[in-house]
């Protein structure tokens, strides 16, 4: 979804570096190398695992997605394509929770259009020019100026209509106007995109820490906005890390709120019940940017003799909690033993945040319990669908010894 104002749900909370550079150069060509090795895909990855050629396995996946799509075919190539590179199972729950996810946040389409989208960048314009103390005139002469395309930039703005087309807008005008970089710095205020709506945050990320397996013509960017692009970050932001989950519908509330979300919100429970405060079960366990303690962490100092660590290493043990390695911590298995000994049977480790989404485009209240469940409703949707003779287990999880439970 489109984030120009508030906050939803931490999206980007997994990686917190919005300035990180998009690759060119020579790293272009580790990619094109990379791209080379992908076309083999045929025969190997992920279809073999489970039995399947790779055209079998597109011809699987095609048959999850909705009669009604167009070029399902493309579509199951491009979702194919990513479950094949990163290794991720070929199977219908794994296949379900990312049509799921795409039913959910595009509706599969591309380059969804976005209902009063002018207004709302206007509205995220002015924001940013009160802030910043920006004369109203000088910004109204740097929206005058023409773009690339021979329109100005206020033109091009007023009549946007998806996400990729504003985001190209402001692009110009950060690269282009003085004012614009004034008034921007390098942060596009059109944060996701694409037919899953990832955060382009994450898959710069991602695409530094993993060859994308696609030519870069332009920027990453720009590639979350193409079909086979947002597919592929997509696919990744929800698949592609290890979560310690018995249930999918803690991943979508990961994919809504960040990684480890569902997991960290567990921890924050267990850490009231054993410390007695009342901690909002958001997962977010410091306070980003400032070394000053919030409530979480707070709550954790007040039992850090207990569980035999000083102030520095709580927040040490906490600034873990964006990744896997913070269920290895004393903090988190200490207060866990203690919740569980207080609780008289294992307290659960995973809890849906409890988050309240913003956004310009909402016109209700949503949450990220409502997202999840919403999710998880198209997922067995998603399921019925499928021939029965696919279902049946799941291997990604068997492996971890848990269960695919919706």
């Amino acid at each position: 979804m489109l984030r120009l104002t508030g906050r939803r749900a931490r999206a980007d909370s997994p990686v917190a570096q919005e300035a990180l550079l998009d690759w060119r150069a020579s790293y272009r060509m580790r990619k094109l190398l990379f791209f080379a090795a992908a076309a083999a895909l045929a025969g190997c990855g992920t279809a073999e695992r489970t039995g399947l050629t790779a055209a079998d396995a597109r011809a699987m996946i095609a048959s999850y997605i909705p009669a009604n799509v167009g070029d399902r075919d493309g579509w199951a190539t491009d979702i194919y394509t990513p479950m094949a590179v990163l290794k991720i199972p070929v199977t219908p729950d794994n296949i379900c929770a990312i049509v799921a996810i795409t039913e959910q946040e595009s509706g599969f389409r591309a380059d969804p259009s976005i209902p009063n989208l002018p207004a709302i960048a206007w509205a995220e314009i002015e924001r940013q020019r009160e802030k910043l103390g920006v004369p109203k005139l000088a910004l109204d002469a740097a929206l005058s100026v023409k773009s690339t395309n021979g329109r100005t930039y206020r033109e091009r703005i007023d009549s946007a209509r998806t996400e990729r087309e504003l985001s190209e807008a402001f692009e110009d005008l950060i690269g282009r106007v003085p004012m614009g970089r004034t008034f921007f710095g390098d942060r596009n205020p059109v944060r996701t995109g694409g037919p899953m709506q990832v955060s382009v945050t994450y898959a710069r990320a991602h695409a530094n820490d993993k060859p994308y397996p696609y030519p870069v013509l332009g920027t990453i960017r720009d590639e979350v906005f193409t079909r086979r692009g947002g597919m592929y970050f997509g696919v990744a932001h929800l698949l592609d890390y290890p979560a310690p989950y018995d249930r999918y519908l803690y991943r979508y509330a990961d994919y809504n709120a960040g990684h480890y979300s569902s997991r960290n919100a567990a921890f924050q429970a267990a850490l009231a019940m054993v410390s007695g405060e009342k901690l909002t079960l958001d997962g977010d366990l410091v306070v980003p940017r400032t070394t000053n303690p919030g409530d979480t962490e707070n709550a954790a100092r007040s039992i850090a003799a207990k569980v035999g660590l000083d102030n520095a290493q709580v927040r040490q043990d906490l600034e873990a909690g964006s990744g896997r390695d913070f269920e290895n911590t004393r903090l988190y298995r200490r207060v866990f033993e203690l919740a569980d000994a207080r609780n008289g049977k294992p307290v659960a480790r995973a809890v849906v945040p409890s988050i309240e989404l913003q956004s310009p485009k909402f016109t209700r209240r949503l949450t990220t319990q409502w997202f999840a469940e919403r999710v998880v409703q198209r997922h067995r949707q998603c399921l019925a669908r499928g021939k029965k003779s696919q279902s049946g287990s799941d291997p990604f999880f068997a492996e971890k010894g848990v269960r695919p439970l919706l």
